[in-house]
């Protein structure tokens, strides 16, 4: 069994969707003051790697807390979409996409994390939003800041969430799973009424 962390590490620097607040770490006790260490970590709920539930866009959504578990773990299809996110690009891996139960488009960005042209990255089109709606998948990821253009609007997100299709984004650590049927964990922070939240994600082989 070989495991592989698909989650970037929050921190200080780290890149964020425009207008976001960054994350604020303050601690509160350390081990050389009080004996134990404490901190309080403040973010929004999407930040860094994360799900976005049906109540990020619908004010009558599904939220993270409300969904069963079951709903954040299944197998995963993982496709090279370097440039376009199409079903041309699909194709090649019609074979493992068809029965997974999640669908990760690994487009290469994750590897310009930090930098500005990480703002820049393909979406997937209408017809491969269509496909994962109607093959009835739990989720799909991308290792990109969102599954919409900034420009655009959000229509994958209302289409996708609608459907009760679960968003994971902003996936790193892709390289070796190209073309395989893994395993996949997407376990989000949970707390009340949440509309999406950090998760750490894995993938099994």
């Amino acid at each position: 069994m070989t495991a592989y962390d698909l989650t970037h590490t929050i921190c200080e620097e780290m890149p964020l969707y425009p207008d976001t607040p960054g994350p604020e770490f303050n601690m509160l006790h350390t081990v050389i003051s009080s004996g134990f260490a404490e901190c309080r970590i403040a973010l929004t709920s999407h930040t860094g790697t994360h799900i976005d539930a049906p109540a990020h866009v619908f004010p009558e959504g599904k939220t993270l807390d409300a969904l069963d578990i079951s709903r954040f773990m299944g197998s995963a299809a993982f496709i090279p979409c370097p440039n376009q996110i199409t079903m041309e690009e699909i194709a090649p891996y019609r074979e493992i996409a068809d029965k997974a139960d999640f669908l990760i488009f690994h487009t290469g960005r994750w590897r310009l994390w930090g930098t500005p042209p990480y703002f820049d990255f393909p979406v997937p089109n209408g017809d491969v939003i269509a496909y994962i709606i109607a093959g009835g998948k739990k989720g799909v990821g991308i290792d990109c800041m969102s599954v919409d253009g900034f420009a655009q609007g959000i229509p994958n997100h209302r289409a996708l969430l609608a459907a009760d299709c679960i968003i994971v984004e902003n996936l790193c650590n892709l390289d070796a799973l190209d073309g395989k049927l893994a395993a996949f964990y997407a376990l989000p922070l949970k707390y009340r009424r949440g509309d999406g939240a950090p998760a750490r994600v894995a993938a099994v082989l």
